[in-house]
């Protein structure tokens, strides 16, 4: 595929384009808003910011897919996929989610800002080889790179540390980072992962509070050079948690809900809790350095 010059163009415009290149059936909204069309559903996308609990500001966005079917009865995300019997309609539904996604976000996301994206598991074991490279086309095509997606493994993966390998082995090749799903009670899952240790580690908040050994935890997904992502926070417990546990990035609905938009200004109230953490980590670094240089002192003496 070629890449797009989109800098004198509309949305529409743009979209005209992509149409002649690809198969995919897109519409565009009066708002600018990029649909697509899949057995009498009207699909289209949410998006759920996802914060950096370091910088205290929004750093992607999480996408969902949202469907309506014959205009007025609302699908879930699962219902949807559940139309896509055969492996090919499977195929051609994720990549029309993707295009969808893909085209709604990048037009009006920070320049920065990553895109997350889960991945059927049946679309995991349908494809044999080189996952992601057709999604990297579209990605070329519409003149993004890779590294600006992170491509979430589903936990049922887990079970499978061969399609696990081969998977975060492909993804990785053409460019996209990889989140993997913690859902084990051992602390040392990272070392288990034998060397294909993923970018982002997920969790979800309640998880947290029930975990024995959260530091254990934190220590492995962070000496292996990860960085934590606690999801689905509900409440302020949830959020408190997090940031005690040294949360890289925070997601849910108490912090922001998935909406047919893309927000990209942390609001006020998290903004001053954030600031709050960052100077509780600095001061807890800086007690910890020197209490580090007075126990070296201590022994010489």
């Amino acid at each position: 595929m070629k890449t797009l010059e989109f800098e004198p163009t509309t949305v529409k415009e743009k979209l005209a384009l992509i149409k002649v290149i690809t198969d995919y059936a897109l519409e565009c909204t009066d708002e600018d808003w990029i649909t697509g069309d899949f057995y009498n559903c009207r699909l289209s996308s949410a998006f759920q910011p996802i914060f950096s609990a370091n910088k205290g500001k929004i750093m992607g966005h999480a996408a969902y897919i949202r469907s309506v079917s014959n205009e007025e009865l609302v699908l879930s995300p699962w219902q949807v996929f559940a139309l896509a019997s055969k492996d090919t309609q499977l195929v051609e539904l994720d990549h029309l989610c993707r295009a969808v996604h893909a085209l709604n976000y990048f037009y009006k996301a920070a320049k920065q800002d990553r895109l997350f994206i889960d991945v059927h598991p049946r679309l995991l074991e349908s494809i044999k080889d080189d996952h992601g490279r057709m999604f990297g086309n579209f990605l070329s095509l519409i003149g993004v790179s890779t590294s600006r997606v992170v491509i979430e493994i589903p936990s049922v993966v887990n079970r499978n540390w061969k399609l696990l390998r081969q998977v975060m082995t492909n993804y990785r090749a053409h460019g996209y980072q990889v989140m993997a799903n913690y859902n084990n009670s051992n602390s040392e899952w990272m070392a288990e992962l034998d060397n294909l240790y993923p970018d982002i580690v997920n969790i979800n908040a309640y998880e947290l509070l029930r975990h024995k050994s959260i530091d254990l935890l934190m220590d492995s997904i962070h000496r292996f050079g990860s960085t934590l992502l606690v999801r689905n926070i509900k409440t302020s417990e949830h959020l408190a948690a997090a940031l005690h546990a040294g949360a890289d990035y925070l997601q849910g609905n108490y912090l922001g809900k998935a909406e047919r938009t893309v927000k990209t200004i942390i609001p006020l109230h998290l903004s001053e809790k954030f600031n709050a953490e960052r100077w509780r980590r600095q001061i807890s670094s800086i007690y910890q350095q020197h209490e580090e240089q007075y126990q070296q002192y201590a022994e010489r003496s």
